[in-house]
């Protein structure tokens, strides 16, 4: 017999029975391995007392469910998120979630918030790989931010590659190659800041001065271009460029082939993510590969924990990210001397 006063038992008597929640309910009914046997018992004892019997078509009606986890980006012209993407369907698949995909780009001048855009569509749980835009409450469904971002969002869990050590790998290897006047073309957003941080760390580590430029730009190929050029009319003599991305390389090439460098062996060129883009045999980049589909396999298994146990702890997770070495990053070359500046920090936001 149903106990909310309905003909037909749903997925929420079935859990106040059980004494669990109705993500837990979910995660038994898609033969989840995250359940602990008591529990599974548990659920499985009040869906025979109850006799209830799932529905998928009528059962997602009834509990305004969509099987569905919402992930955001910023944008879908940087396609960093790829592995992220392929690493969260691949693993919650078999638990009977698939994954949306929303951008934070304004739609005809108007700004868009994608969060609140899923939370309204009912996703079941949230990955938030871009800049949330404010500060959020408890969004009322399981969430998970990759990488740093400046806004935060309560009670979510984060799990993220370890930026300042992608960084620092960046610089080791071209301090390794001989480079001692090596520039970085930030931008703005948690993830560049960050990665900023690293390049600085790095930097000092090995005695050398940190050059940053393009602080107030965005991470995009245009801001790698205008913030390359700077770098290069401020400090003639570098020998080495590290982005805060791959999308900014691209546009840092394009600088370096207006100064009549050619990467290599003109000036050095890292970028950060491995991004198709950097993988192509036209770029042939040097870049951090952070292990995104790393990142997204450990975000999925994340949320799934906390579909099926919603009260424990946040978790803060991390990726150790890797160097995928390819031609664009040469040994040092002579550099003629010019003027420098040490005023460039690391951006708040």
């Amino acid at each position: 017999m149903a106990t909310s006063g309905t003909s037909r038992p749903t997925i929420y008597d079935v859990a106040q029975e059980a004494g669990v929640s109705k993500s837990l309910v979910s995660l038994v009914l898609n033969d989840s391995p995250l359940v602990s046997d008591p529990k599974r018992a548990a659920v499985q004892r009040a869906i025979e007392k109850l006799g209830y019997r799932r529905s998928r078509n009528a059962a997602s009606l009834a509990r305004h469910r969509s099987h569905t986890v919402g992930l955001v980006v910023d944008d879908f012209e940087n396609p960093w998120f790829a592995p992220l993407l392929h690493g969260l369907r691949e693993t919650l698949a078999p638990h009977g979630l698939h994954v949306a995909i929303r951008d934070q780009q304004p739609v005809q001048g108007r700004p868009v918030n994608a969060i609140e855009d899923f939370l309204e569509s009912e996703v079941d749980a949230l990955v938030v790989a871009a800049e949330p835009g404010r500060d959020f409450d408890d969004p009322g469904v399981p969430t998970v931010v990759e990488s740093t971002r400046l806004n935060t969002i309560a009670g979510a869990d984060l799990v993220s590659s370890d930026q300042l050590a992608g960084a620092r790998l960046a610089v080791d290897h071209l301090a390794g190659l001989g480079h001692r006047e090596i520039g970085h073309v930030s931008g703005r957003g948690g993830a560049a800041a960050t990665r900023c941080r690293g390049y600085q760390q790095g930097m000092e580590a090995h005695g050398l001065t940190p050059r940053i430029v393009g602080t107030r730009e965005d991470t995009t190929e245009e801001g790698g271009y205008r913030g390359s050029l700077e770098l290069l009319h401020e400090n003639p003599q570098i020998t080495a460029i590290f982005t805060a991305n791959d999308t900014m390389a691209m546009g840092a090439w394009a600088a370096l082939r207006e100064h009549g460098h050619h990467a290599p062996p003109g000036v050095a060129l890292v970028g950060y993510d491995n991004s198709p883009a950097a993988r192509s045999h036209l770029l042939d980049l040097t870049t951090v590969d952070p292990r995104n589909h790393d990142v997204g396999v450990l975000a999925a298994e994340t949320l799934l924990r906390r579909m099926a146990d919603p009260n424990r702890p946040p978790e803060q997770l991390q990726v150790i990210p890797e160097l995928a070495i390819r031609s664009s990053s040469g040994a040092a070359r002579s550099a003629p001397g010019g003027h420098t500046r040490d005023d460039f920090i690391c951006p708040d936001k």
